[in-house]
């Protein structure tokens, strides 16, 4: 990986060949050319979008929430028409007191307004606060509804992928900022049309006044933004090998490499080259902002200038009356006020609108990715009495060639059949093919003669039990790793995992099946390769499956927990049918039938015997092993 990094730089090109562009960063270069324009033309769809994500979460919170901004603004502008009058009352001629009595009416209207609006307003955001949590909930629950019903090839589709990861980590957060900002805006634009009806009815010529000391302090909220745009779009790749950098020295996998290699030097002095970068650019990030700020508070005293000089000039020809004047000075200070957060907070809106938009497509695209369900599902029959794999051919998304081609073996039931040959030569994938976890693009696999495409998949799966060689260590308790989610039998968990050898790894933790397996929480436990790999065999075991597969169970075994696993497995075949996946093929002598594969095809098939006596590529791989144990250290 190449660090265009090197050395201190305050003006960094957006050079990116370094490290390849992350799915986060794919909005970037629309948030750094968006026009105020461009914001503002896709607001209604996002409004009306984000509306309906609120109402599904919370219809009484939101009808609150936008009720409560909305009558707000209407005594707003109450409020300021009532001001001129208690002004025209304290401005008119005669004694003081009488003019104070005159005013008094006006005087408890504008204080019966700014309560009834600010009442308005803390109910409103009560319900804006209610609804953040209930809309991240509503928008995770869809997520992960769709993530775990998806047809598992999805995940290897690197589109796909993709489009997950950008609606999990920024499009569930960013759906509640849509609804918040989304009634910040709503709140911005009553305040703003509160305020310019308000002038509009005290005299309107005075309304264009509003826009006029409004737009300075809009254009340098948007150029103030854009900023910071401009400088996390250009620190994204270099934030990036900050973040994988901090994780080397501050996470526990690494830490024993980073001082068995003494790197501590090294890293922090890659951490301070990225760091230093970092801080160069948003120092001089914030000189640019500070700039535009002070610039758009100029022009912004320079407009507001010449509005008190145009009221002035009302005044002195006798377009308006001194109180009228006052009202209005209230009314633009007010409005500006909205219109500023107006602006600032459609830009929010447009930025975390994008994210929402992605949440919104990969909705639509997990929908299409959902296994078709059969007009009238199949009852799984458990046990079986005989699965076919009948001419499969199995492409990965994106990828050049098939993982299998033209592949037919036959289970029956009560037997260990074992999957045996090279690394990538497809063993793992047909095993996944007759759990039913992939669908075969050709040819098809039969459960006693019917296609698994007939049965729910639900249903199918609780006669399958498949431990995978990269089995999940799953952050629970030793009970819960081995029932996974099943009703716990004390009997039977006990009797799996002592078919497993769990039962010793259990024997060993001080809280035995309550012993959660995380260190990263307290009182927790880590187990080694080996135990980790007894417990999962242990999950096969418990669950009462008519097909177990097991995917290389004891890579991380000895010889000694390596052989009685094997002979656990053979006796565990009682009623049920044993796929074993394993590069040890003298653990596979004794299995009824032997399938070995090469480059995606069935290239042998038939007992070890029988194999042996082909003296094809099994025996080839099956004497290099034993050869292994033959030679003698002279």
């Amino acid at each position: 990986m190449r660090l265009w990094w090197r050395g201190r730089r305050a003006d960094v090109p957006d050079d990116r060949s370094g490290l390849v562009v992350a799915y986060w960063e794919s909005h970037d270069e629309h948030l750094l050319t968006a026009t105020l324009g461009t914001i503002a033309r896709r607001l209604p769809s996002l409004v009306a979008a984000a509306l309906r994500m609120a109402w599904q979460a919370s219809p009484r919170d939101t009808a609150v929430a936008l009720t409560g901004n909305l009558v707000a603004g209407v005594f707003t502008v109450f409020g300021l028409v009532a001001t001129s009058d208690v002004l025209a009352s304290l401005l008119a001629a005669g004694p003081t007191p009488e003019r104070v009595r005159a005013a008094l009416p006006s005087l408890l209207f504008v204080a019966a307004a700014t309560g009834l609006r600010g009442g308005l307003l803390a109910a409103a955001g009560w319900a804006q606060a209610r609804l953040k949590p209930q809309v991240e909930r509503l928008a995770e629950t869809r997520l992960f509804e769709l993530t775990t019903r998806v047809e598992l090839a999805a995940f290897d589709d690197h589109d796909f992928h993709n489009a997950m990861r950008r609606a999990r980590d920024s499009g569930v957060p960013d759906t509640a900022t849509v609804v918040e900002t989304t009634i910040a805006v709503v709140t911005g634009a009553v305040g703003v049309l509160a305020s310019a009806v308000a002038l509009g009815l005290l005299h309107p010529v005075l309304m264009p006044l509003l826009l006029v000391t409004a737009v300075p302090a809009g254009w340098a909220a948007v150029r103030t933004a854009r900023l910071g745009y401009r400088a996390f779009y250009r620190l994204s790749a270099a934030r990036r090998r900050k973040f994988m950098l901090s994780d080397l020295m501050a996470e526990r996998q690494p830490a024993a490499e980073v001082r068995a290699f003494t790197l501590r030097d090294y890293l922090l002095g890659q951490y301070a080259k990225v760091a230093d970068l970092e801080q160069d650019v948003q120092l001089d990030v914030a000189r640019r902002q500070a700039a535009t700020k002070a610039g758009g508070d100029l022009l912004t005293g320079v407009a507001t200038a010449g509005v008190y000089v145009t009221l002035g000039v009302l005044l002195a020809v006798g377009v308006i009356p001194l109180s009228v004047a006052g009202a209005a000075v209230l009314a633009i200070r007010t409005g500006q006020v909205s219109l500023t957060a107006l602006v600032q907070t459609m830009n929010r809106l447009y930025e975390a609108g994008l994210y929402f938009g992605d949440y919104l497509a990969f909705c639509d695209l997990a929908r299409q990715r959902l296994p078709a369900s059969p007009p009238a599902a199949a009852s799984a029959p458990a046990p079986f009495h005989r699965l076919d794999a009948e001419h499969v051919t199995f492409t990965y998304p994106g990828a050049d060639r098939p993982a299998l081609t033209d592949v037919s073996v036959t289970l029956g039931r009560g037997e260990v059949v074992a999957l045996v040959g090279e690394n990538g030569s497809g063993k793992t994938t047909l095993a996944k093919l007759l759990a039913g976890l992939y669908r075969p693009q050709q040819g098809a696999i039969r459960w006693d003669g019917v296609d698994l495409g007939a049965f729910d998949g639900e249903t199918l799966r609780r006669s399958v039990s498949v431990i995978a060689q990269d089995h999940t260590r799953w952050p629970l308790t030793v009970r819960e790793n081995i029932v996974m989610g099943r009703p716990p039998e004390d009997d039977r968990l006990a009797a799996a995992c002592a078919a497993a050898g769990a039962d010793e790894v259990v024997a060993g933790l001080p809280d035995g099946y309550d012993a959660l397996l995380d260190r990263r929480f307290r009182g927790g436990h880590d187990l080694s390769g080996g135990q980790w790999q007894r417990i999962a065999v242990a999950r096969g075991f418990y669950r009462d499956a008519a097909l177990v597969i097991f995917d290389e169970p004891t890579s991380a075994l000895d010889a000694r927990a390596e052989h009685a696993l094997f002979e656990r497995i053979r006796g565990h075949a009682d009623g049920r049918t044993i796929v074993l996946i394993t590069h040890r093929l003298a653990s596979v002598r004794y299995a009824d039938r032997i399938y070995v594969l090469d480059h995606g095809a069935v290239a042998e098939q038939g007992t070890h015997d029988e194999l042996m006596a082909l003296e094809g590529l099994y025996a080839d791989l099956y004497e290099l092993q034993a050869s292994a144990y033959r030679q003698r250290v002279p």
